[in-house]
């Protein structure tokens, strides 16, 4: 018996070794992103991932890799690659951004590196995704919402294309890149980036095979991914039997339904059984816009949601999905895509609103358990900006990141104020307002939280974030896909609404005008772009928030004193302290 624990006790410490090494080989993939990428979009504000993918196919590693990015779609992609080049050579390096063939969406360039030893042998497959400031779409954004298919949204579209044979750059591939893309040099850089991240992937993985063994590498993967599927099997156990149907509702944009997007999830929890099927299948077809999902980010949202819901130590990998069924159907708008069908803005809008089903339902099954609806993007504030820099003379195009907040009210505990959206689970910095001043001919006059903006409850959903910005000597073009402003994002358990996105422009002469929510809008010298980010919901009833937090609240500025009273029954002292009286009353005539 002894042995048999000292045996258990050793294998343990094995696997922990073996995934801390590999989770490390992506660190450093994603360091180098993080120091070589040439758009704000990547050294900035961070938008990429980097991941480890099986000789078979499967989700290995993924340090901290944005979530919407990874949990599904390396695998196809990978299969993409091996099935359009069933010969892999060491050396080799593939471009992959088709939306049909796996990857996110087409702004998500991805460097896909086949790690191939000195014999030959395919081992793994290391990926480097980064979003680009431009693709090439036929407009001077990375979310063309409004576009009515592919062929408008205007994108270079590359399933799976090698770039690399032996080391060697295929220039005519480049050649195209540079003449399609606005900002050639940037995106060149952007280039170099994801390939070396990927080369030191590869460099990194061949080592440890060389040192481990690769017998024992993937001896490793496969009690890797059992250890996780038994982690999920004792998540999913731990929760109550169940079903629910929740609908999050996308608002109307060029292309849909006038009134929005119905995104309908039926969840069902089997602990006995050890499973979670997500069905998506009960939506509409595929629309004449950017905002249907790839088949990756649907199956991705859903197990967002999820695992949103569960024991968040559970590791995120091909073995835990064992334990999750997402229905999807081809052709559904939150589904499949069937080409041409446009998926610009496949990333964001209705993968939150899938997200925020499965944890809204997962909350409705489990008492204690999911989260509020996060809050809906993309506000101007976190848009692409286009023009000619006066400075240079030169052509930007950028995402920038100056404003968005979005955390969902959680059972135990307040929102993640600055989450930015559900997919990428905060691992998206917000810009410095100085470095994208220096980037951009741009000025940022104000950035703040606002208060009574959050989303009510026992445990609150995030406040909004106003951000005042516009241009500097010129004029320049902003694209956005702002949801929220009809349909923000709902609190759970009683817990209250976020406050809607809102967009608005201040003209020269001081006066206001209203935005639509998808928009390309020029904006001259001399206007501001006011941008209101969507505030997360509550969760819980506001009522049964403590008192003493909603002092703290009040005197921290998030709410005011009125709302303290109106919305959560609680009375103030004069020295800011609850009126412990006074708010049982107020509680008990509310209840």
């Amino acid at each position: 018996m002894a042995e048999t624990a000292s045996s258990a006790a050793g294998k343990g410490v094995r696997l922990a070794l073996i995934n801390n090494r590999l989770e490390g080989v992506a660190r450093k993939m994603a360091n180098t992103l993080l120091r070589t990428g040439r758009s704000g979009v990547l050294n900035i504000a961070r938008d990429f991932s980097c991941c480890i993918v099986t000789r078979n196919n499967e989700l290995l590693a993924t340090a901290e890799s944005l979530p919407i990015h990874v949990l599904s779609g390396p695998d196809m992609m990978v299969a993409a690659m091996r099935k359009f080049h069933p010969v892999l050579k060491k050396g080799d390096a593939f471009l992959h951004n088709s939306p049909y063939h796996g990857c996110s969406h087409a702004a998500d360039h991805t460097i896909l590196v086949p790690v191939i030893d000195d014999n030959g042998v395919h081992h793994f497959t290391v990926v480097a995704k980064a979003h680009q400031a431009d693709c090439g779409n036929s407009q001077p954004t990375t979310y063309f919402g409004a576009a009515r298919d592919v062929y408008e949204e205007g994108a270079l579209i590359f399933p799976a294309v090698k770039v690399q044979d032996n080391y060697e750059t295929n220039q005519d591939i480049v050649r195209m890149c540079r003449a399609r893309i606005r900002v050639p040099d940037q995106w060149w850089g952007d280039f170099l980036a994801m390939l070396g991240a990927a080369r030191i992937g590869e460099r990194e993985l061949l080592a440890i095979g060389a040192e481990l063994g690769w017998d024992a590498v993937h001896q490793f993967e496969d009690e890797f991914f059992d250890y996780t599927e038994q982690r999920m099997v004792a998540a999913i156990r731990k929760l109550t039997a169940g079903k629910a149907t929740h609908i999050s509702i996308h608002d109307p944009f060029p292309g849909t339904p006038p009134d929005g997007i119905p995104v309908k999830v039926d969840v069902a929890v089997d602990p006995d059984a050890a499973m979670v099927e997500i069905d998506l299948r009960d939506n509409l077809d595929n629309l004449p816009c950017g905002l249907n999902t790839t088949e990756s980010t649907a199956r991705t949202a859903a197990m967002v949601g999820l695992f949103n819901s569960i024991d968040p130590t559970v590791p995120k990998n091909a073995g835990a999905f064992r334990r999750i069924r997402v229905h999807l159907r081809e052709g559904c708008v939150v589904g499949i895509p069937i080409h041409p069908t446009s998926c610009s803005v496949a990333t964001t809008n209705l993968a939150d609103r899938i997200a925020n089903s499965v944890q809204s339902a997962m909350a409705e099954i489990v008492a204690g358990a999911g989260l509020a609806e996060a809050g809906a993007v993309i506000p101007p504030a976190m848009g692409v900006v286009s023009g000619v820099d006066p400075r240079s003379g030169q052509r930007f195009v950028n995402q920038i990141f100056l404003g968005m907040s979005a955390g969902p009210g959680a059972p135990t505990t307040d929102a993640w104020q600055t989450l930015c959206h559900v997919g990428n689970s905060g691992l998206c910095y917000q810009d410095s307002i100085e470095l994208d001043e220096l980037r951009q001919p741009l000025v940022v006059e104000e950035r703040r939280f606002l208060p009574d903006t959050e989303g009510a409850g026992e445990y609150l959903g995030a406040s909004s974030i106003f951000v005042a910005f516009g241009p500097v000597g010129c004029d320049f073009d902003l694209a956005y896909v702002a949801d929220g402003n009809v349909y923000p994002a709902r609190g759970v358990r009683g817990g209250l609404d976020g406050a809607p996105v809102r967009q608005m422009k201040r003209l020269a002469d001081g006066s206001v005008v209203d935005l639509p929510g998808c928009a390309q809008e020029h904006i001259r010298a001399g206007e501001m772009v006011l941008s209101y980010s969507n505030g997360g919901g509550g969760y819980g009833r506001p009522l049964d928030r403590d008192p003493a937090r909603v002092a703290a609240d009040v005197a921290n500025g998030w709410i005011t004193a009125a709302r303290a009273r109106s919305v959560y029954g609680v009375v103030l002292a004069e020295d800011g302290r609850p009126d412990a009286a006074a708010t049982a009353a107020l509680r008990a005539s509310a209840a």
